[in-house]
């Protein structure tokens, strides 16, 4: 659970740098590619994305040893991470209510962590490796016919997609029973990982970019945490400690209703608003 904790203090950082990023380019021709493109060359993007793999890195060793659904919440606290530094290191103001949700994450996580029990054994069906690939390309289907909707659709479509993207990454890391060259070439689900997360981190970009950052988000904590906690507990084997499933229930509502009354977190705060150390203005 710490290195779930630690994931989740990475990622909401990561969310912070990687915003103000995408807010700086301004929309210009081309597609979700061009923009990833353009984001990459910020300077804040790439720093963000240092943090996002060191994040990774922490979520894979805490995929291999607590059940999916508490690290999923574990994830979606991280806009209470987010909130804060925002607060710490860009002046933005919470609200008595904002405070109050990342003190409700907080207490769902430790309710979380109190009922969790171990990592499930069960490798799941033989069909479900080969049903992640099929996800992942789900997913970019999902942005593609996602952008083209009017604003508030767009931004739950990527948003939704980005965090089911997540979850497939999740799932997947749990699907992987072979760290071997010829296990890995051999396995679905690290081709469902890469396209995943390759699909998540563009959609996720588009959204920050495109469309309502609030509505955007709440669909990115309900994709990344919802479906990857039932797949986990339906097939995988995942349980709570004996006789406090009702609790782990309690603390994943708590944790992830938190991070929804938070979502306008998952970028940085609206130019005008927010001092950008650098010469260039954001671009609303």
């Amino acid at each position: 659970m710490v290195c779930a904790l630690g994931a989740a203090v990475c990622f909401g950082t990561a969310t912070v740098l990687q915003a103000m990023a995408a807010r700086a380019v301004a929309s210009g021709p081309g597609g979700d590619v061009a923009l990833l493109w353009r984001a990459l060359r910020q300077w804040r993007y790439l720093l963000g994305l240092g943090v996002d793999g060191l994040g990774f890195l922490l979520q894979v060793v805490a995929l291999r040893s607590v059940p999916i659904y508490a690290v999923g919440a574990a994830l979606a606290a991280s806009l209470a991470v987010t909130a804060v530094v925002a607060a710490r290191l860009l002046k933005a103001r919470l609200s008595r209510v904002e405070w109050a949700a990342v003190g409700v994450v907080c207490g769902g996580l430790a309710l979380l962590g109190l009922a969790s029990g171990a990592e499930g054994d069960e490798g799941g069906p033989v069909w479900l490796k080969w049903a992640m690939p099929a996800a992942a390309g789900g997913v970019l289907l999902l942005g593609a016919v996602g952008g083209r909707l009017p604003e508030r659709g767009r931004a739950l479509a990527l948003g939704l997609g980005a965090g089911l993207g997540f979850g497939v990454v999740e799932v997947a890391v749990r699907l992987i029973d072979g760290l071997t060259p010829g296990a890995l070439v051999t396995n679905p689900a690290v081709y469902a990982l890469l396209l995943g997360g390759g699909a998540a981190f563009l959609l996720l970009t588009s959204a920050l970019q495109r469309g309502s950052v609030t509505t955007a988000t709440a669909g990115l904590v309900l994709g990344e945490t919802v479906a990857p906690a039932l797949i986990g507990v339906v097939w995988l084997g995942d349980r709570t400690r004996p006789g406090l499933g009702w609790l782990a229930v309690l603390g994943f509502a708590v944790a992830v209703a938190g991070a929804l009354a938070l979502s306008r977190f998952g970028q940085a705060p609206p130019a005008g608003k927010l001092h950008v150390p650098d010469d260039r203005k954001i671009v609303r």
